[in-house]
């Protein structure tokens, strides 16, 4: 009998793939950051039989170099390809718009009660975000949603706050947090890449100001992002001996 060899260990500190969970939720400052940020594993996860909500805190109608764009058509292009990028991952969830001004999203006790809410009521089993503690960050909504998601989970998770909401309390097992400077976490996305591209380039309007797309008809300008991508995949992978992965900062409920 031919000897099989054995799986190579984890890297120390670096572990890999969660169960598939009954219901995932993930919270973005914009449309398309939730599909740079954990795509790949959303749509991994959706096949598995995961009920995959997105909730976005910002309008996104800063979303343009166009000095001329019509803002409104722009806030309703972004909301339309949001959704159409969650069918691309395969989610069934809802997809929820939070309507700040975009880049000027801030960690407000009210918009924390609003967020909490949406956690109680969805009750999702593992939740995904920006994580806020990367250094250098320059973008102020990715900072303070960060920061408004972990102040929600604790909000969401204990009876005394926001006592006065209609949903009872919720306390999520996991919170994988996307940017991390100290990823502790990869996910094995291999056979998902193509649905995390599908759903990236459902974000048309983005293609030129986040993408670099100049030219959306030029096969050329739309192969290099793929690649990009991929290769931004292939590193992550790499960090648990993996060949394509997505890496976040894993936080569990003690």
């Amino acid at each position: 009998m031919t000897p099989v060899a054995p799986s190579p260990p984890e890297p120390a500190g670096v572990s890999t793939n969660l169960a598939v969970p009954s219901s995932a939720l993930a919270v973005g400052a914009h449309p398309d950051d939730v599909e740079f940020g954990c795509g790949a594993t959303l749509a991994k996860w959706a096949s598995g039989g995961c009920r995959v909500h997105h909730l976005i805190c910002t309008d996104g109608s800063k979303g343009s170099w166009d000095p001329n764009e019509n803002i409104a058509q722009l806030v309703a292009v972004r909301q339309h390809e949001q959704r159409e990028a969650a069918l691309a991952l395969g989610a069934d969830g809802e997809v929820v718009f939070l309507g700040q001004t975009d880049g000027e999203l801030e960690a407000t006790l009210p918009l924390r009660a609003e967020l909490a809410y949406w956690i109680r009521r969805l009750r999702p089993e593992v939740v995904f975000g920006h994580d806020p503690w990367r250094r250098y960050r320059l973008h102020p909504d990715h900072r303070h949603a960060g920061f408004l998601l972990t102040d929600s989970i604790v909000a969401a998770r204990d009876p005394h706050f926001f006592a006065e909401q209609d949903a009872a309390p919720h306390r999520p097992s996991a919170l994988l947090l996307w940017e991390a400077d100290e990823p502790n976490h990869v996910e094995d996305v291999a056979g998902f890449v193509d649905a995390k591209l599908a759903a990236l380039l459902k974000h048309r309007s983005q293609f030129r100001s986040t993408m670099g797309i100049e030219d959306p008809e030029a096969t050329d300008d739309v192969d290099e992002f793929r690649t990009r991508v991929r290769q931004r995949l292939t590193e992550h992978g790499g960090l648990a001996g993996l060949p394509a992965g997505e890496a976040f900062r894993l936080l569990k409920d003690r």
